[in-house]
């Protein structure tokens, strides 16, 4: 702790960080490491692993299609409503996070404050059936009603109809298909957050390099062995994301998956936007809420960086014990071989002054279509199991699975449970629909045994005649022999 202040009140007198990452001299192209210069003395540290593929095996079955179609409309009240219109996809909407199977679906959403204000009835026609029964009941009863009727129901919506601030109208098919590690066009993508390093991925990338997947997972600029500019507007959002992005477009295959974490989350977002058509699925590990980005003003990491730095034993105390279910030694030992949390002050400064990301809000993530997995710690102390929650209503097709022992750094603390959860996500595929000819096909036998049936009455019909006339000739002889008895 001595140490700490000596080194803080140096870094004050000097004005200059003591504590500096920079790439580590003795690591080489080797062993899977590659370093990446993404713009001219800006280096960033990758791990690529290309498993050994004796036999490369092509995806075999046609996979399942999911049509999205849903509007989401923004309103000038600070409401958001999306309303999915494709059968198939609210579908899949419905049964993964409600449980109900109805074809179409609607979420509403408050963006702010907003319980007060009565939603607008232009968009969902679901709140519409009272209303429509309101004017059946009242038509059925008297005729001067409904005129009445209407004009009350036509005032209201005038009074509760706002006009929209933004609109937005999706329309596509996506093809979802199963993504084995023999597929030599599949890579996974690991992005790590705030104070992390690719080393965090350890168990993940040697995992599933063994099942035969591309990995490919980067440090972040001031993390890990890349390198640590002495500028804050190297540490932004949008200068991260462009360094993500230069990344993804040196490794990307035809199908690609994102893994991100915390922080990272986010860059997996603007990814999916940037490429839709090359991103297959993604994963968001305590990822937090749909939220646009904002630093916070009263935040300690405001604080000078000498301050900061003469406070990193006890930033590193808190971080283990918010990041971590259990404070151990094992818990302890991982954060110091995965380098977690093992930043310069200067970088972690910059990097939490730096989340200024405006577009990354509720309709912003409403837009993506791809499958993602949501993956929370239940003990996570950063993020809450609501901001997941809220997450998994906004977007199209989510899947959330909450770990019971796990916390904000659950990747570490429960690696076998993350990666089965993770290898069943690659291997999921929608189910394909059956073929409708097979009830054309039915139909005919159908006809058919109807025929048969009415053949086989008309038979018996055409025996009842013969019948009948065995009964008269019967009772033509017994008249006979009556009347000679008479006689």
């Amino acid at each position: 702790m001595l140490t700490s202040f000596m080194e803080g009140l140096l870094c004050c007198l000097t004005s200059k960080s003591t504590n500096v990452v920079v790439p580590v001299e003795t690591s080489e192209p080797a062993d899977g490491y590659e370093f990446v210069e993404v713009k001219p003395g800006r280096v960033l540290r990758v791990r690529h692993i290309i498993p050994d593929r004796p036999v490369v095996e092509e995806p075999t079955g046609p996979g399942g299609s999911v049509s999205c179609k849903r509007k989401i409309t923004v309103y000038r009240n600070g409401q958001l409503f999306i309303e999915n219109l494709g059968d198939r996809a609210s579908a899949e909407l419905k049964t993964c996070q409600n449980g109900e199977t109805e074809p179409n679906s609607m979420v509403e959403v408050e963006l702010t404050d907003c319980g007060n204000s009565s939603p607008p009835v232009s968009i969902p026609e679901v709140r519409s059936d009272s209303v429509t029964a309101g004017n059946n009941g009242a038509s059925e009863t008297a005729g001067d009603a409904p005129a009445a009727g209407q004009t009350e129901l036509s005032q209201q919506p005038r009074k509760r109809r706002r006009k929209p601030k933004r609109s937005v109208v999706i329309d596509c098919e996506r093809k979802i298909t199963a993504c084995k590690g023999t597929h030599s066009d599949v890579a996974l993508f690991f992005i790590h957050g705030v104070g992390g390093s690719l080393d965090i991925w350890g168990s993940q990338l040697d995992f599933f390099s063994r099942l035969g997947y591309e990995v490919i997972a980067p440090d972040l600029a001031g993390h890990g062995a890349s390198s640590a500019p002495q500028i804050a507007a190297a540490y932004t959002f949008y200068a991260l994301a462009e360094d993500i992005r230069i990344i993804f477009k040196r490794y990307a295959r035809k199908r690609n998956i994102l893994i991100g974490h915390s922080y990272g989350v986010s860059f997996c977002t603007f990814l999916a936007h940037e490429y839709p058509e090359q991103i297959h699925k993604m994963v968001m590990i305590n990822g937090g809420g749909p939220t646009a980005l904002e630093p916070s003003l009263c935040s300690i990491f405001n604080l000078p960086t000498c301050v900061l730095h003469c406070l990193s034993p006890l930033l590193a105390w808190s971080f283990l014990k918010a990041g971590f279910a259990q404070q151990g030694a094992k818990e302890k030992q991982l954060l110091k071989e995965n380098n977690a949390f093992n930043v310069s002050s200067f970088v972690l400064r910059a990097m939490m002054s730096g989340q200024y990301w405006p577009e990354g809000d509720e309709v912003y993530h409403a837009e993506l279509t791809v499958p993602i997995l949501l993956v929370h710690g239940m003990h996570d102390k950063f993020v809450p199991v609501e901001d997941d929650q809220r997450m998994a209503e906004i977007l199209l097709m989510a899947f959330l699975k909450v770990l019971e022992d796990g916390s904000h750094m659950v990747m570490m603390e429960c690696p076998d449970a993350v990666n089965t959860l993770l290898h069943e996500f690659f291997l999921w595929e929608p189910a394909t629909p059956a073929p409708p000819k097979k009830e054309s096909k039915a139909r005919p036998e159908t006809a058919k045994a109807h025929t048969d049936n009415t053949k086989a009455v008309s038979e018996t019909i055409k025996v009842r005649p013969a019948t009948a006339k065995q009964a008269s000739s019967n009772g033509g002889e017994e008249d006979k022999q009556h009347s000679t008895a008479k006689k």
